[in-house]
């Protein structure tokens, strides 16, 4: 191969490469498993014989999604064996509020939960369409169905996503509410915690078998009220807490001896905050910094 293929070959890459690990992250919720599905698909590009391709972006998006959906069927075996809940890992979106999409949508961390409960080629077909506003026909050519089955597969993903999502709040409601709980979190105020809570709060920590985690979700506003007022003596003792925003929406980091130890953020509705996710595994945290 002369050095002109080879720089066109990079050049093609690196314009969808922003694309591919969007797709690869929100079919995953893992930065380092979307990386590695990345350098896959060039690794697949340059050994390709590129006279033939008609449309190189189609061809290395398809590659990434067909790579991302193996990759999901084993990981949905792996976290089931995985220890506590399974959160998934924070990305700064701070330089790419998309991550590569034309839209942000798949990239909260409540949807990618969701996600997580479809199969792998509903995920696939929901992040296409709604994330990067792909036709049900190209859809349909990277999934090898239908075009009617390509809808059928958005269809349903969407319901599932709407289904399981209590109502959001505005950004800057949701800002108030994490500063307020974390302040109230900081002094074990029981009261305070409570009524910041909507009743049906569940609080997830995801140490991973890996830190000092709650190894099973703690559910209901009373409990998790009294789990967080519970810890509070030793879980803030001498750490800093700075805020910072991942996967699109505010998070707090927290950081002891300069080293992160975790980072946390809510899901709220108009009812009070629904969802707490506490990411503590460290290897979780190597691409969040405090802003």
């Amino acid at each position: 191969m002369n050095s002109s293929g080879t720089d066109d070959a990079l050049s093609v890459f690196v314009d969808v490469r922003p694309r591919l690990f969007g797709i690869a992250y929100r079919m995953l919720g893992s930065a380092v498993e979307a990386e590695d599905i990345v350098q896959d698909a060039w690794m697949r590009w340059q050994t390709t014989d590129r006279s033939v391709v008609q449309n190189a972006p189609a061809f290395l998006v398809t590659t990434t999604t067909r790579l991302a959906i193996n990759v999901a069927q084993s990981a949905r075996s792996r976290r089931e064996t995985y220890v506590g809940p399974w959160l998934p890992e924070p990305v700064d979106t701070t330089a790419d509020p998309r991550l590569g999409a034309e839209r942000s949508e798949a990239l909260e961390f409540a949807i990618l939960l969701l996600l997580e409960k479809l199969t792998p080629t509903e995920r696939a077909a929901y992040v296409l369409r709604e994330a990067f506003d792909y036709p049900y026909e190209e859809i349909a050519a990277i999934l090898h169905v239908t075009e009617g089955n390509s809808r059928q597969l958005v269809t349903r993903a969407r319901k599932h996503i709407s289904d399981g999502r209590v109502k959001p709040v505005s950004p800057l409601e949701r800002t108030r509410l994490l500063n307020a709980f974390i302040a109230a979190a900081k002094k074990g105020d029981l009261e305070t915690l409570e009524g910041l809570f909507a009743e049906d709060v569940v609080s997830y920590s995801d140490g991973g078998g890996m830190v000092r985690a709650a190894r099973t979700p703690v559910v209901g506003r009373a409990r998790v009220a009294k789990f967080i007022a519970s810890v509070a003596p030793h879980f803030w003792t001498g750490v800093t807490v700075a805020t910072t925003e991942a996967n699109s929406q505010p998070c707090v980091v927290i950081s002891r001896d300069g080293a992160r130890v975790g980072l946390t953020t809510i899901d709220a509705s108009a009812d009070g905050i629904s969802r707490i996710m506490w990411m503590m595994r460290p290897s979780k945290l190597a691409a969040v910094s405090p802003s």
